[in-house]
């Protein structure tokens, strides 16, 4: 095709995302696809959700007062067959069509050629786009693939030009909308407030290279070495200001920042990098940017996510570099803090009074954002891919922390039921606190410990104030993450330790290290096609055992005189990585006897993610102490899915009949043998999924902090032989939403509605 054609649509998409709002928006669509095809008419009609109809939004060719009041039941027209069947209608002759309906207010009448289009976003047919005209044609191939292709790029565009104005703020003024954005849980709760948006004012991808001679260079440090002092401050400051509200641990992220602004990590890379020959801001932007792509590319959410704490270091070091800074205006009354990336840092920048929720186009539960906004009480919506922020800024929003979801400009209807469910969450929240102290044990006196998942000091005081029992999940990886070369064994004996020595004399399961593949160590790169299914976790340290040795030296010094340490192998899919794995353990604990240490030999198990263990589990449960339930990546291998590819992301089911399948297969054999079995995905941390490995029998639960009272409440409430009956008919449904909806009927009927929605 000409290049003409793919130049207008970039043309068009460009426009079309820069639009202030749908109206704005629908207009350029007609207009530039009216020139484009020299078309005597072309339309938009939307999805109104609220009301079941599409509505024409925006013409050229058709009346203009037809605008707004054209609704169009579902299967009526030709364009509601094309909403209908969610593909083209390429008509010669509109009227000698079936299901051809005249419509007397849309002006239809002198048209015969008939192209209709659907508008999809993520499955679900949003819109339709029309081009007719007068002469009996049909429209060719060319034609015909520019529509279509125009229609799949702008399905997002128009989206999120929607969330700033919705389809009755058009041309019905008398049905009032709120609308309403999908994004993903963060931290649970409610809040209404504000709009107020955070800013980054500079870009690391911005920032140019500039050489510079070595008389420079070492002025350029200097300069550098300033900017990070000032920087290190302002992070003490921003600690300071928390400290009202978040205890010393809490308050930990910061000092993880201050721990990457060390001579051993990110400084003395970039300071390398000048004296090769680049300027300050370039060679800080090279060390910042290979560390967020290093984490970016990581599987592992909570991994995945620091990237967003590096380039919000590396934004303030730049931007203390560049002189960029500025004060903070803040509005009067509750503020929802909002934003393409929202740093966790910028929490601390709101009063604690006005801050009431936090919604970023970035980011999931596991980001330090949703940690913190845990740990703070507020609310948090993750991910909301068609977050409109330039257009937020001032707006009154309403935010469910447990669906994710962000209501913008809500009517009074929203917003008196978000006033009486927040009444219920107080009441609620007062319920749960009660159970901090509490045993988790099951009514009929079974005990079910609940522990957490942790990888920084700046997790382990809300770990240890929600109640939890220990530590299942101990990540490993991020002192070698952020560093620029591999930790030594003294360095990681004193990170161990404080985790160790924090939770004692409760149990830390340490999970070792696991990179490789797609957590690939900036200092040791690996260039794969398929990381998820590539050379990391127990592959990676069987091959590199000088790695693996002094790992499993520093675990064993750092549990000296303490004895509460457990030792975790991830992705071990066979008995021969096992013994291999227990050689080494036991190579180490006899070096360190030689050389004097009395160090006991902790527990040793397997976390069961690869498919293939389930199947040898009875090969294997022998020789371990206790399992571990990846659901995270057993799910995502059993299913082939890669719950981080947006175009699948939704085919992720932990509740999935096959997943239920083996984990039953995976209980019922370690039950056999007498082996505890804990689950330490996603799924542990679920209210409705613990309802349901409670019944089938497992001996312990993992999960982030904030959910241990949810989940310790459901535990407190059900007997083993109800949550057993409940189970068996979970195993019966025949997709995911069944089984949800069996969980759920159980947790209403017992009062429990509230940990999985909103309100009590």
């Amino acid at each position: 095709m000409p290049k003409t054609f793919f130049d207008t649509l970039r043309s068009i998409v460009q426009e079309v995302n820069q639009a202030p709002d749908l109206r704005t928006a629908l207009e350029i669509t007609v207009t530039r696809v009216h020139e484009r095809l020299g078309a005597d008419a072309v339309s938009v009609y939307f999805w109104d959700e609220d009301h079941r109809e599409l509505v024409l939004m925006a013409t050229r060719g058709l009346p203009a007062e037809s605008v707004g009041r054209v609704r169009l039941r579902p299967g009526q027209s030709l364009v509601g067959l094309v909403l209908e069947r969610a593909e083209p209608v390429n008509l010669e002759n509109a009227a000698d069509h079936p299901r051809y309906q005249h419509i007397p207010e849309a002006g239809e009448e002198p048209f015969h050629a008939f192209l209709g289009v659907p508008i999809i976003q993520h499955g679900r047919v949003v819109g339709v786009l029309v081009v007719r005209q007068y002469a009996t044609r049909r429209f060719d191939r060319e034609e015909e693939t520019f529509v279509l292709t125009l229609a799949s790029q702008l399905a997002g565009a128009v989206l999120q030009a929607a969330a700033g104005g919705g389809v009755n703020d058009q041309r019905a003024p008398d049905r009032p909308r709120t609308r309403s954005l999908r994004g993903v849980p963060g931290a649970p709760g409610l809040a209404l407030g504000r709009a107020f948006v955070a800013i980054t004012p500079t870009a690391l991808e911005s920032v140019p290279d500039h050489p510079v001679d070595a008389a420079v260079a070492e002025a350029e440090i200097g300069r550098f070495r300033h900017a990070v002092t000032v920087v290190v401050e302002e992070m003490r400051a921003l600690s300071q200001r928390l400290q009202a509200r978040l205890s010393e641990r809490d308050r930990a992220l910061f000092d993880a920042y201050l721990l990457m602004l060390s001579d051993e990590g990110l400084v003395e890379e970039t300071v390398r990098r000048i004296r090769a020959g680049n300027w300050a801001p370039g060679a800080w932007r090279e060390t910042i940017l290979a560390h967020v792509h290093a984490f970016e590319a990581m599987e592992d959410p909570y991994l995945r996510e620091r990237a967003a704490d590096i380039r919000d270091l590396g934004q303030r070091v730049l931007a203390s570099l560049l002189e960029e800074e500025g004060e903070i205006s803040l509005p009067e009354g509750p503020l929802i803090l909002v934003g393409e990336e929202v740093m966790a840092s910028q929490l601390a920048e709101i009063p604690a009074d006005q801050l009431v929720g936090v919604v970023s186009a970035r980011g999931s539960a596991a980001s330090h954002l949703a940690i913190l906004a845990h740990a703070l009480g507020i609310p948090a919506v993750m991910g909301v891919e068609e977050l409109p922020v330039a257009r937020l800024e001032g707006r009154r929003l309403a935010i469910d922390g447990y669906q994710g979801r962000v209501y913008v400009d809500p009517a009074d209807a929203v917003l008196e039921e978000f006033e009486r469910l927040l009444r219920e969450e107080r009441e609620l929240e007062s319920t749960l606190a009660e159970l901090g102290q509490l045993p988790s044990e099951t009514p009929d006196g079974h005990s079910v410990p609940l522990y957490v998942n942790t990888g920084l000091l700046a997790d382990i005081t809300p770990s240890l104030r929600s109640g939890a029992e220990g530590i299942g999940l101990y990540r490993t990886e991020i002192p070698f993450l952020i560093r620029s070369g591999f930790p030594t064994e003294e360095e990681q004996v004193d990170i161990y330790r404080q985790v160790l020595e924090a939770f004692a004399p409760r149990p830390v399961v340490i999970r070792t290290l696991d990179v490789g593949g797609d957590k690939p160590l900036p200092y040791f790169p690996i260039e794969e096609e398929n990381p998820f299914l590539g050379w990391r976790g127990i592959r990676l340290m069987l091959d590199h055992p000088e790695l693996f040795l002094v790992q499993l030296r520093a675990i064993l010094r750092a549990n000296g005189g303490l004895g509460n340490a457990k030792i975790m192998l991830p992705m071990v899919k066979d008995p021969g990585e096992l013994r291999a794995a227990r050689r080494l353990l036991h190579q180490a604990w006899q070096e360190l006897r030689e050389e004097g240490h009395r160090v006991p030999l902790p527990e040793l198990g397997v976390m069961v993610e690869v498919p293939s263990l389930v199947y040898l589990l009875e090969r294997i449960v022998p020789d371990v102490a206790f399992l571990s339930i990846g659901t995270n990546d057993l799910t995502q291998y059993l299913l082939a899915v890669d719950r981080n590819n947006r175009h699948v992301a939704e085919l992720f089911d932990g509740f999935h009949p096959a997943v239920l399948a083996a984990l039953e297969r995976i209980l019922e054999t370690a039950r056999s043998a007498g082996r505890p079995v804990s689950v330490c995905g996603e799924l542990a941390g679920d209210p409705m999924a613990a309802l349901l490995l409670l019944g089938l029998g497992v001996s312990s639960l993992s999960m982030n902090a904030g959910s241990v009272p949810r989940v310790k409440w459901v535990v407190r409430s059900f007997t083993r032989d109800e949550a057993r009956a409940i189970a068996r008919r979970a195993l019966q449904a025949e997709d995911g939403a069944g089984v949800r909806a069996v969980l759920t009927e159980a947790l209403e009927a017992r009062g429990l509605g509230g940990l999985v929605r909103a309100g009590k």
